[in-house]
């Protein structure tokens, strides 16, 4: 008898097909969102010490998402004015730090970068004529952008600036401003336009930046000084900021149709910024 009808006789097991090549498929949630790498206009200066993105020249943010979108037009969080926020924080990959951290330039940096992503690079927006007052359909190329990282000069061993006003001769300690300071601008602003109260916007900014004065740190001495100071020394720290300032800026010419008027405008983050007309 043959091998091969012993085999048979006992029951032998089979030997399983050769061709046990299986075909793998992507699960429903397997899918990963893709992310981009922002170029950030600080580069990383003007963080404190330790702060993730101090010394970094980029950011990871992950591609807007439909999630992304309800968060944007969700009316609790815009009422509260955290909508921007919590897309933010939703979109960082990097989630070691609070966004309201963020310098305010890498911050509208990391808007643009999401919105041009999601979008495209066209936003069409209604702008009010600054001199007649009438609406006017507007269209921003978010790609002609202009990046100014700032400089260092001036800057202590605390990552602060330092000058001196030319005409008082106070020597001041000074810090850029962070999205944290932008909120708390938006905010008083929104309320003295509710309440015709007086504007203060130029002395609140520099009542956020300044953080000694002459040494002083009192906070009710600082901002006693501040309403106090001479012109020419209010033009000096505000050219000084904006040479440290690190701010990304998109530009356009503002036509009325009305009354023909014409202005450099830049782009502003309104309500429709994600919401494109078409």
């Amino acid at each position: 008898m043959s091998n091969r009808d012993n085999q048979s006789r006992m029951g032998a097991p089979q030997i399983p097909s050769q061709n046990t090549e299986k075909k793998e498929t992507k699960g429903l949630l397997d899918f990963v969102s893709p992310t981009q790498f922002i170029l950030l206009p600080s580069e990383g200066r003007g963080y404190p010490e330790g702060h993730p993105l101090g010394g970094k020249e980029s950011i990871e943010v992950r591609y807007m998402t439909a999630k992304d979108e309800d968060i944007l037009s969700s009316p609790a969080l815009l009422k509260k004015g955290i909508a921007i926020d919590r897309f933010l924080e939703n979109v960082l990959m990097d989630k070691k730090f609070p966004v309201d951290s963020l310098l305010i330039g890498d911050k509208n940096a990391i808007l643009i970068g999401s919105r041009i992503s999601g979008y495209g690079n066209l936003y069409e927006t209604e702008m009010t004529c600054p001199s007649c007052g009438a609406k006017n359909g507007m269209t921003f190329d978010l790609n002609n952008k202009h990046i100014t990282s700032g400089c260092e000069d001036g800057k202590n061993e605390k990552g602060n600036y330092e000058l001196q006003l030319p005409v008082s001769k106070v020597n001041l300690e000074i810090r850029l401003l962070r999205s944290k300071d932008e909120k708390a601008m938006i905010k008083k602003i929104a309320k003295i336009e509710k309440t015709k109260g007086e504007n203060t916007t130029l002395t609140d900014q520099y009542k956020m930046m300044i953080l000694t004065a002459q040494g002083e740190t009192d906070r009710s001495l600082i901002n006693q000084f501040v309403d106090l100071m001479p012109i020419e020394d209010s033009r000096a720290l505000r050219d000084f900021y904006k040479q440290k300032n690190p701010t990304i800026e998109i530009i356009d010419i503002f036509e009325c149709r009305s009354c023909e008027y014409e202005q450099e405008l830049e782009v502003p983050f309104g309500a429709d910024f994600f919401w494109p007309k078409s």
